[in-house]
């Protein structure tokens, strides 16, 4: 077609052609591959660039670790941990049960000394001028009351007793002991039994001697 014609054609508004696309080369088979394989014809490494308007694609899925080896957790694993923490739950629990028992022992042990300490008052017969020290054994550790020689007499003959109440010894009426031993049997510091051979008690002589260096 002529340059005058086209341009007369274009004149009447028609469009010219589309030119044809122009095919890519194939790389030639055969010896010419191996001057592709050099250095400097290789393709650049790493991930293809994706063309625009692409999504990205997912990244690999990983799987999850079964145990420090990558291997699955077996049934008699499964059953162990529940086991462990079986146990540890139930030593949890008696811990607590141990604890709420020994407070309220303690709060048992309060109100005892104090229902105890409202029962002694005005019971005592503790003599101020009393001069005869009477030891006993309380406690692991050797204690001793003052007392006159008749009340000496009464107290090894069972007919009184001792009471510890706060840091202080109690003299008190063989009636009066029972039932302070009812209300705090541990607060009984000396109960005699008459009937008891004299080696049970040997601190009833009055003339028993206890050495200096004794620690109260």
């Amino acid at each position: 077609m002529s340059d005058s014609l086209r341009d007369q054609l274009l004149g009447l508004g028609f469009k010219a052609p589309p030119k044809p696309e122009r095919k890519p080369q194939q790389t030639p088979a055969g010896p010419n591959r191996r001057n592709d394989a050099r250095p400097g014809n290789r393709p650049p490494s790493g991930p293809r660039p994706q063309p625009a308007g692409a999504r990205p694609a997912p990244p690999p899925k990983r799987g999850k670790p079964h145990g420090a080896h990558g291997n699955p957790r077996t049934r008699e694993d499964i059953d162990l941990a529940k086991a462990y923490a079986i146990r540890a739950q139930r030593e949890k629990d008696e811990r607590i049960e141990a604890e709420r028992l020994k407070q309220e022992q303690a709060r048992e042990r309060r109100e005892a000394r104090a229902k105890l300490g409202e029962f002694l008052k005005d019971k005592g017969l503790n003599d101020p001028g009393a001069e005869i020290a009477r030891h006993f054994d309380y406690g692991g550790k050797i204690k001793r009351i003052y007392v006159n020689e008749a009340q000496l007499k009464a107290l090894n003959a069972g007919e009184l007793g001792v009471v510890q109440m706060d840091g202080r010894y109690v003299l008190v009426a063989a009636e009066v002991l029972a039932q302070a031993e009812a209300i705090f049997a541990p607060a009984v510091a000396l109960k005699v039994d008459p009937n008891a051979p004299a080696a049970d008690d040997p601190y009833a002589d009055p003339q028993f001697q206890v050495p200096d260096d004794l620690v109260w």
